[in-house]
C-alpha cells in the first residue's frame, strides 16, 4: 500500500463543497469517482479541510491510500484525465504512511477577493464579492493588523453541534491590499473555524462602510456572535495553501 499525497485546485461554483452529500455535487465525490476509475479500488480521500458550496482552492490537500502500481507522480496526469476543467490535480507524490492531510496540516493561509465598484464586473462575480460602496481601505488596515495573534475567536463563528470545544486558534500574518477596485484579504493561521474567515470579512467591510463602532480588537473580547457582521458570500473565498512544515 502507498500513501498519496495530492494538492488540488478547483473553481467551486458548481459544486455543494468539498464534503459528499446525498443530493448534491461535491468535490470530493467528484475526485473520488476519477480516483477509483484509475486505480480499480474504492476510494477514501482525507482532506486539509472542508470548503463551503461556491468556495474555491488554490491549494487544498488530500491523500488517498492505494495499491496501485502507478507512479506517484504520474497520479496527477492520470487523475486529471477523468476529471471536469473545474477541478485540477496539481501535484501528485507518495508521503509516509502516517501523513494526514487533515491532523498533519501546521497551518492554512485563506484569500478573500472583494470587488469594490458600484457597477458589477461579469468576469469577477464568481470570485469576489461586490461591495458598490466605498469602502474605507485606511481603517480596515488598521484592523487587520489587530487580527495577529493567538485569541478566543467565539465572536467569529458559525455555531455547529460538531465546532470544537476549544475556540482558540493563532493568526501569524493578515494583509489587506488593493489594485484598482479589487481588494485582496490574506490571512494565515493554524487553523480556523467554520465560517471564520467569511465572517473576519464580513465585519471588515462593516467597519470600512462605518457600520460597526467597534474596532476587531474589542469584538474579538466580546466573545459573542452578535457584535461581528454579517458572514461575507462563499464566492470570494479560496484555499490558497495548506502547510506541513
Amino acid at each position: 500500500m502507498k500513501n498519496i499525497f495530492l494538492k488540488v485546485s478547483y473553481d467551486g461554483t458548481n459544486y455543494c463543497g468539498w464534503q459528499k452529500q446525498n443530493n448534491a455535487v461535491s468535490i470530493q465525490q467528484t475526485l473520488e469517482k476519477a480516483i477509483s476509475n484509475i486505480t480499480r479500488e474504492d476510494t477514501e480521500l482525507i482532506a486539509s479541510g472542508r470548503t463551503d458550496s461556491g468556495v474555491h482552492a488554490l491549494g487544498q490537500v488530500c491523500n488517498f491510500k492505494t495499491s496501485s502500481n502507478i507512479p506517484s507522480q504520474k497520479f496527477a496526469y492520470a487523475i486529471n484525465s477523468k476529471l471536469p476543467k473545474d477541478i485540477r490535480v496539481i501535484e501528485s507524490k507518495e508521503v509516509d504512511f502516517s501523513f494526514n492531510a487533515r491532523f498533519s496540516a501546521k497551518k492554512k493561509t485563506y484569500m478573500y477577493r472583494i470587488y469594490n465598484s458600484e457597477m458589477a464586473n461579469p468576469f469577477y462575480y464568481k470570485y469576489s464579492m461586490q461591495v458598490a460602496k466605498k469602502l474605507d481601505m485606511d481603517l480596515m488596515s488598521k484592523n487587520v493588523n489587530m487580527l495577529i495573534g493567538t485569541y478566543d475567536w467565539t465572536s467569529f463563528y458559525t455555531y455547529e453541534t460538531n465546532n470544537p470545544k476549544n475556540p482558540v486558534r493563532t493568526i501569524y500574518s493578515a494583509d489587506i491590499s488593493k489594485n484598482n477596485d479589487m481588494i485582496t484579504f490574506e490571512i494565515e493561521g493554524n487553523g480556523f473555524l467554520y465560517n471564520m474567515v467569511r465572517i473576519i470579512v464580513g465585519t471588515l467591510i462593516d467597519i470600512g462602510l462605518h457600520k460597526n463602532e467597534r474596532d476587531i480588537k474589542q469584538i474579538i473580547e466580546k466573545k459573542d456572535r452578535l457584535y461581528a457582521g454579517a458572514t461575507a458570500k462563499p464566492q470570494g473565498l479560496f484555499l490558497k495553501e495548506v502547510c506541513y512544515q
